[in-house]
C-alpha cells in the first residue's frame, strides 16, 4: 500500500497526494473515506487526516451549489469595472460587501475589477447594476452582460490526475449518489420544509451524510436519507469542491470575453466548454457573446489558447482578456491568500442569509425563505 506523509500546515502548498485527493473529490465529492482510500491506494484513516487538515487550514471545502430553479428568478450578470486610479482594491472590497456578488476579482487588462452578481429577482437588476454597483465610490465606469446560459460550470472542471480505473470506480459511486438527474424529473420552485432545511445544510457542507442531517434537523434517518437523495438526484443541489486554482498548479487565470457572430455563438460556446482550461463558460446578451473563464499553468498556456484555440473558432470577431490578479470571492466564498472563509456555524446554516456573513451562501429562495448556495454561477 502506498504511504502518505502528512504535510506541515505552515504553507499553502499541496503535494502530489493532496492533489490526488482533490482530483478524487472533484469526481465524487460525497464519496465515503473508505471509497476514496480504495481509489487512491491508501488507508481510510490517512485520507481522513489529510482531508481534515486541508479543511481545517481552509484550503479546501466541499459545498453544495443550489440550482437556479430554487434559488430565485434572478439570473447572473457579468460586470467589468473600470476603477479610478489606485482604487481597484477598494472597489473590489466594496463589491464583496454586496450580498448579490458571487464572484469578485481584481484584474489587469480589459478591466480593473471583474465580478459576477446575481439578484434574487429580475426586478432588482436595475437598481443593483445602475446604482449599487455603478455608483460605488471609486467606480469610473462599468460594462455588463446578462448570462443567458451557462455552457459549463466550475463543478464540472477536473484536475487531470486520475487513472481510468480510479475514474471508473469513483464515477460509479457518483452516479448512485445522484450525479445525474433522471430524464423528465421535475424541479419544483417550492420545497417542503424538510427539503428546504436539508438543502441549507448541504449547501454549507456538501459531504454531510443522512445521519448528520437527521441529527441536525431532529428528523428520522430514513426521512433524512430520502430527502437528501431526492435533492441530489434532481440536481437541486450539486456538491462541488472549492479550492483556489493556484494551489492546484494553475498560476494564471483569465476571463476572456469574446464577440462572436450570431451564427457562431452556439458552436463557440460549446467548443470552449470542452476546453481543458474551462471553469465557466456562458452565452450572454451584451457587448460580449461568450465569456470563457479559464485557468492555465502559465503564460505559454494562455498564449496557446488565444492564438490557436480561440483563433480556430469560426465566427469570432474579437476578444478582450482580463487577467486575474487576486480573487476576493468565488461562489459567495471569500478568499484571502489562497484560503477560504471560515466554515459556517449552525446559525449561518439555519439563518439562510446571504453575503459575507453567510459563508457558502448565495441567492436562493424557496417558499419565500432564502437559503444558502448558488444559482448558476461557478466561481469560477
Amino acid at each position: 500500500m502506498k504511504g502518505w506523509a502528512l504535510m506541515d500546515p505552515v504553507e499553502n502548498a499541496l503535494d502530489d497526494d493532496d492533489l490526488d485527493l482533490v482530483a478524487a473529490l472533484q469526481r465524487a465529492p460525497r464519496a465515503p473515506l473508505s471509497l476514496l482510500a480504495q481509489a487512491l491506494g491508501v488507508s481510510a484513516s490517512t485520507v481522513g487526516r489529510r482531508l481534515a487538515r486541508l479543511e481545517s487550514h481552509r484550503l479546501l471545502r466541499v459545498i453544495g451549489q443550489v440550482d437556479l430553479s430554487v434559488s430565485g428568478e434572478g439570473t447572473p450578470w457579468h460586470v467589468w469595472v473600470t476603477a479610478a486610479p489606485g482604487r481597484a482594491d477598494d472597489v473590489a472590497r466594496r463589491l464583496v460587501a454586496l450580498p448579490e456578488a458571487a464572484h469578485v476579482a481584481v484584474t489587469a487588462g480589459q478591466a480593473d475589477v471583474y465580478c459576477v452578481v446575481q439578484p434574487s429577482r429580475r426586478s432588482e437588476a436595475h437598481d443593483l447594476l445602475t446604482r449599487r454597483v455603478a455608483a460605488l465610490p471609486g467606480v469610473h465606469s462599468t460594462r455588463t452582460a446578462l448570462v443567458l446560459r451557462a455552457d459549463t460550470k466550475s463543478d464540472s472542471w477536473r484536475l487531470p490526475r486520475l487513472t481510468a480505473d480510479q475514474h471508473r470506480l469513483l464515477a460509479e459511486y457518483a452516479a448512485q449518489d445522484g450525479d445525474a438527474a433522471p430524464d423528465g424529473t421535475d424541479r419544483p420552485a417550492r420545497l417542503a420544509d424538510d427539503e428546504l432545511r436539508t438543502l441549507r445544510l448541504l449547501a454549507a457542507d456538501g459531504r454531510m451524510t443522512a445521519a448528520q442531517v437527521s441529527r441536525e434537523l431532529g428528523i428520522g434517518q430514513s426521512t433524512a436519507y430520502r430527502v437528501t437523495q431526492s435533492l441530489l438526484q434532481r440536481e437541486l443541489i450539486r456538491p462541488r469542491v472549492e479550492i483556489e486554482p493556484g494551489l492546484l498548479g494553475y498560476a494564471l487565470e483569465a476571463v476572456v470575453a469574446l464577440t462572436v457572430s450570431p451564427g457562431g455563438m452556439e458552436e463557440a460556446a460549446r467548443t470552449l466548454a470542452r476546453h481543458p482550461s474551462a471553469r465557466y463558460v456562458s452565452t450572454n446578451a451584451g457587448p460580449c457573446s461568450v465569456v470563457h473563464q479559464g485557468v492555465f499553468r502559465d503564460e505559454a498556456g494562455l498564449a496557446a489558447f488565444l492564438t490557436r484555440d480561440v483563433a480556430d473558432l469560426p465566427g469570432v470577431l474579437s476578444f478582450d482578456v482580463s487577467v486575474v490578479l487576486r480573487a476576493l470571492r468565488r461562489h459567495w466564498l471569500d478568499r484571502e491568500d489562497g484560503r477560504l472563509a471560515n466554515a459556517p456555524g449552525p446559525a449561518d446554516r439555519e439563518g439562510g442569509t446571504r453575503g459575507p456573513g453567510a459563508r457558502g451562501a448565495g441567492p436562493a429562495e424557496a417558499n419565500g425563505t432564502r437559503t444558502s448556495g448558488s444559482g448558476t454561477h461557478d466561481d469560477t
